[in-house]
């Protein structure tokens, strides 16, 4: 459990906003491992937090807003944003920086459990699942699609329809999620496979659409 420190005699640690908010964050996808969604109240995030609930709520207005930043950090581990000299390389370079993890991230176990508990709690919490799908699966999409209309806009490529052919990508270079889901790969097998897919994948998809040879 997490608990503020303490930085002399009777006086806590006071923690900055960005440091209040990853202690929540931590502490609810421990709580969502722990018990999954249904579990994972605002009250039960608190107590693991070592905070109330008062607290909780000055940093994150919602539940659903807590779970729209989990969906988020997880989007920021799985790709890595650009610079401005990554946008002046080719596009096959550009997706393959946008699409490698940063460290071995997909061993990971916390986007398979957050999927379980999704499709779980699908029915009753449809909100969490709108903020899952925007937060993830749609930020993937649109960053995907970026980079598809910039290199159609330098004329590197002509695709008449880029989010169709974002969402093709993003299927291409990930494996199937419902194999995933009921037989779930050796987590060091799956980050050594990766690579090799995800380089097959964007010279297929490049090469169908005769942006590369």
């Amino acid at each position: 459990m997490c608990r503020n420190s303490r930085r002399g005699p009777g006086r806590p640690r006071q923690f900055d906003s960005s440091e209040r908010e990853a202690i929540i964050i931590d502490a609810a996808e421990r709580v969502i491992l722990a018990q999954g969604l249904a579990g994972a109240s605002m009250a039960a995030i608190a107590h693991e937090a070592g905070m109330s609930k008062r607290t909780l709520y000055e940093v994150f207005e919602s539940r659903s807003a807590l779970f729209a930043m989990i969906i988020r950090r997880m989007h920021n581990m799985f790709t890595r944003p650009l610079t401005d000299t990554d946008l002046e390389k080719p596009l096959d370079q550009r997706l393959r920086l946008l699409l490698t993890p940063p460290g071995e991230k997909l061993c990971d176990p916390m986007p398979l459990a957050i999927l379980r508990a999704i499709i779980t709690e699908a029915e009753r919490q449809p909100d969490l699942v709108h903020e899952f799908l925007q937060e993830g699966p749609y930020a993937l999409y649109a960053m995907i699609r970026a980079e598809l209309d910039r290199s159609v806009a330098r004329g590197e490529i002509r695709i008449s329809d880029t989010e169709a052919a974002a969402r093709l990508l993003a299927d291409m270079a990930h494996e199937s999620v419902l194999e995933h889901l009921v037989a779930p790969q050796n987590d060091c097998e799956r980050q050594d496979a990766y690579p090799r897919r995800l380089e097959l994948a964007i010279r297929v998809f490049l090469g169908g659409i005769g942006a590369i040879d």
